[in-house]
């Protein structure tokens, strides 16, 4: 039920981080695999790195924030392997701002990878979805968007992930009769490139620790299986769900 063996897979902020952990996963359980990224010299390394470990992967330079690059992706995907099963629309960004000083310009730039990033690469990859009958769409939404994480002041991440988790769901009632099913993934605090400053600060990574029931962070790789699940026929009548892999944070 987990075996990917033949499908392929878009995922987009591709080239490292959480990104790059949920390609390797789906890669492990057989799928083919478009890195995409901004980043050429990382998606290089990136495709580099999963090539040698056995995986078949490809990459395309591409910005979420601009429509026709996400939409000259799934083109890509679809020229190399004639179709598209499995979109990650992962890429995403943060900025810790209080929301009295936030500008105009911060709050659009958030808006732009987070939100209308995640739509608009879910709609590419939903077109060609659509014509072949079936697919499985996996939104990185966060547990920013079920509840209000502290000290960090995060309005505009906070308002974008939740939107993320409405995108996800008024999608998988669109588009169910196609075969196509939608889905997120909220991660909690995971350990990253990204974030590992923050964990050695007491003032903000020990109240992330000391917040989480698990006390730990989350290592990139622990979202592989989710990735893989709702990617995957093992999660067949799955839809419009979002899945928590948090250590047990919101439930504190």
């Amino acid at each position: 039920m987990f075996d990917l063996t033949g499908r392929t897979a878009l995922v987009t902020g591709g080239a490292r981080g959480l990104g790059l952990a949920m390609a390797r996963a789906l890669g492990t359980q057989g799928a083919r695999l478009m890195l995409m990224d901004r980043d050429a010299a990382s998606l290089d390394a990136a495709v580099g790195t999963l090539t040698g470990e056995g995986i078949e992967a490809r990459s395309v330079i591409g910005d979420v924030t601009v429509p026709a690059d996400t939409v000259r992706a799934v083109a890509e995907i679809r020229a190399a392997w004639q179709r598209v099963d499995i979109g990650v629309c992962n890429a995403g960004v943060a900025l810790n701002v209080p929301a009295e000083d936030m500008t105009l310009e911060q709050w659009n730039a958030v808006m732009a990878v987070n939100l209308t990033g995640v739509f608009f690469t879910a709609q590419a990859c939903g077109r060609a979805m659509i014509e072949q009958k079936s697919g499985s769409i996996v939104a990185i939404a966060s547990m920013s968007g079920l509840i209000v994480n502290v000290p960090q002041l995060q309005t505009a991440y906070n308002v974008s992930k939740a939107g993320v988790i409405m995108i996800v769901k008024s999608l998988a009632v669109e588009w169910a009769h196609y075969g196509v099913r939608v889905n997120a993934i909220a991660p909690g605090y995971m350990r990253t490139e990204m974030t590992a400053a923050s964990f050695q600060e007491p003032a903000r990574g020990g109240v992330w620790l000391d917040l989480t029931p698990m006390k730990r962070a989350g290592e990139p790789p622990e979202l592989g299986g989710a990735a893989v699940y709702l990617a995957s026929d093992a999660s067949s009548f799955v839809t419009g769900q979002t899945l928590v892999v948090d250590g047990g944070y919101v439930l504190r």
